[in-house]
């Protein structure tokens, strides 16, 4: 049955819908190999590096600080995500058919935003931190207790589980009226964008959704930021020292994320046929990709105590 055959069927009946397509696929030959070999290897990278900094955090007591156990739930989250996209990426590439059922492509679209919406809150609260541990050195740790640390940790979570799960039961309301989408793996947008029935109550959820979730964390990152700012201008060399050796690499994490959801959204809500193929997927995969890659590298190397413990656990291991 072709593509146009599928798509006239599923029109006539959309409650029949079996599976989707994923048009941005195209033929590479024997370049295929190439590209898998390159898919793979960063998985692997981001496999390692993830869980060898999980791995560090978890079994150095001098690490169970709260700065150290938001990066480690960083780290599992970056592990949750990118296993949602590379295992579906790496079939992609080595078949001619590009299809994905349903249920796996609702389960890859609820993988892939609650993954992103539990990074933005994550680094959102690690500002908050960041911002205690320099303005308020002295009242630190007993404004940081444990409790207050498993709650900050758990929110993100919890709150990013609670909104995908809500957004995916209204989504799955939704009669589909054709199974082609253009991109590489699912996409929420794409999605909806086939439906025949009324999106209004679809695109009200999702506005309000990306509205609060974009919204309250960014203030909260520059109201901290500011004050940490202010603090460093009007405080000592040491202070000013410690404030760029644990935000920077924050920063720079938060930044490299914000852009590539942008990307993501360009390539999803404009016109891209301009864009070489490479191109436009690689900007739509960056912030599944080049993320859980670019967090190991920046913590792992800018953060003296991660680095340490590193190379006392490898060392260990030889």
């Amino acid at each position: 049955m072709t593509v146009s055959q599928t798509k006239r069927r599923t029109m006539g009946n959309s409650t029949h819908l079996t599976h989707f397509i994923l048009s941005a696929y195209f033929d590479t030959g024997h370049l295929k190999y190439l590209y898998f070999v390159i898919v793979l290897l960063l998985y692997v990278l981001m496999l390692v590096s993830n869980v060898l900094l999980i791995v560090v955090i978890c079994v150095n007591r001098s690490l169970h600080e709260p700065m150290y156990l938001f990066l480690c739930s960083l780290f599992v989250n970056e592990l949750f995500g990118s296993t949602g996209i590379f295992p579906s990426l790496l079939i992609h590439i080595l078949t001619d058919i590009h299809t994905v059922s349903v249920s796996l492509c609702f389960l890859q679209i609820y993988c892939i935003y609650s993954y992103v919406t539990v990074e933005f809150l994550t680094l959102s609260v690690m500002s908050y931190d960041r911002y205690f541990a320099i303005c308020h050195p002295l009242q630190y740790n007993t404004h940081m207790t444990r409790k207050r640390i498993f709650m900050i940790v758990i929110v993100p979570w919890f709150y990013g589980y609670l909104v995908c799960t809500v957004m995916i039961s209204v989504t799955l309301s939704l009669h589909l009226c054709g199974n082609i989408i253009n991109r590489v793996y699912c996409v929420h947008y794409s999605v909806v964008k086939l439906a025949c029935s009324d999106t209004t109550a679809v695109n009200i959820y999702s506005l309000s959704f990306g509205f609060i979730i974009v919204s309250a964390p960014s203030f909260l990152v520059l109201y901290t930021y500011m004050r940490i700012l202010k603090v460093c201008f009007s405080g000592s060399t040491q202070t000013r020292h410690k404030a760029v050796s644990t935000c920077t690499p924050h920063l720079a994490s938060l930044i490299n994320f914000i852009f590539g959801c942008l990307f993501e959204i360009i390539t999803s809500r404009f016109n891209m046929n301009h864009v070489p193929n490479i191109l436009r997927i690689f900007l739509s995969l960056y912030f599944l990709i080049i993320q859980p890659l670019f967090n190991p590298l920046m913590y792992g190397l800018n953060i003296s105590n991660i680095r340490i413990c590193c190379r006392k656990l490898l060392f260990a291991q030889m």
